[in-house]
């Protein structure tokens, strides 16, 4: 590594990095809406993906409305394509203003990845080199959605399969300086710590250690699946669709000891159990957040 960010946990001026409290909340699915309603149980918050709610009306965006009543709501984007090559996309982002217009979420946050090129849209968040280049890139982007939204916005750190030969900077560090040159905050997901950590055979608690906690607004916590790859060795996939691993757990306490109470996302967003499934993961993590204040 041969970058250097100019700091490693900066205090940062202007709006605060998120309105959320720091409790538990929860990836809001549509089948979970009386539910969620009727017994939220521990949790405090929902978080919806912003391309979801991007239409015109019906029911989506009533529920979304009766939900704005409730509760606190984050606003989390997986398209805008932070780290592509490209401008960002002018529609996109035209669409994603309106939509934060009229919420007010009480945190908005997107992906240190990229998922577009040339006007073709991917299913997939990808990875991105670490390079000074990269770094201008996004700092760029980041300053461009920030300014567009007039508001700060959380980046997320991703999962990762590979790691590219000509990164300069290591991971900690790049998130850190994009930080400290636009001003925005970090999302950190301990599922992707510890998927990343597996994959590329890195420590996960010197991650964390390297990590500007000071600078997160937001935590996810997520399922991950475990397969091999054509060495056999363990290869772990960010599916979003199992509990939290206990690793993962183990690893969120520690950044809690070391953090303090933070809002915690518990994301699920494929086989999603039905509602007491979901609102039993949220009270896990309750429970440690309960654990750190005491």
């Amino acid at each position: 590594m041969t970058g250097k960010p100019a700091s490693a946990d900066v205090a940062l001026p202007g709006r605060a990095l998120t309105r959320l409290p720091a409790g538990v909340g929860v990836g809001f699915k549509p089948q979970h809406f009386s539910d969620i309603l009727e017994a939220p149980g521990p949790v405090e918050w929902v978080e919806i993906h912003a391309e979801n709610y991007m239409g015109a009306g019906g029911r989506p965006l009533a529920q979304l409305r009766a939900l704005a009543e409730r509760f606190p709501v984050s606003l989390h984007g997986v398209g805008l394509s932070i780290g592509g090559e490209g401008r960002l996309d002018a529609d996109h982002l035209a669409r994603l203003r309106r939509l934060a217009g009229w919420l007010d979420p009480a945190s908005f946050s997107e992906h240190l990845a990229w998922s577009s090129h040339e006007g073709a849209y991917l299913n997939d968040l990808l990875p991105l080199p670490y390079t000074d280049a990269t770094l201008d890139r996004v700092a760029s982007h980041i300053d461009e959605v920030q300014e567009a939204l007039g508001r700060r916005m959380l980046l997320e750190n991703p999962s990762s399969y590979l790691a590219f030969a000509e990164s300069t900077w290591s991971e900690t560090d790049f998130l850190a300086e994009l930080a400290h040159r636009t001003g925005c905050g970090l999302l950190l997901d301990v599922n992707n710590v510890f998927v990343s950590a597996t994959n590329l055979g890195t420590d996960p608690r010197a991650y964390i250690a390297a990590f500007p906690l000071g600078l997160v607004g937001e935590i996810h916590l997520g399922g991950h699946a475990a397969e091999a790859d054509e060495t056999g060795a363990a290869l772990l996939i960010d599916s979003h669709a199992a509990p939290v691993a206990d690793p993962v757990w183990a690893l969120y306490g520690e950044v809690i000891a070391a953090a303090g109470p933070r809002p915690t996302l518990i994301e699920w967003d494929s086989d999603v159990p039905a509602w007491p499934g979901l609102r039993a993961e949220a009270a896990r993590a309750a429970a440690v957040l309960v654990g750190a204040r005491a």
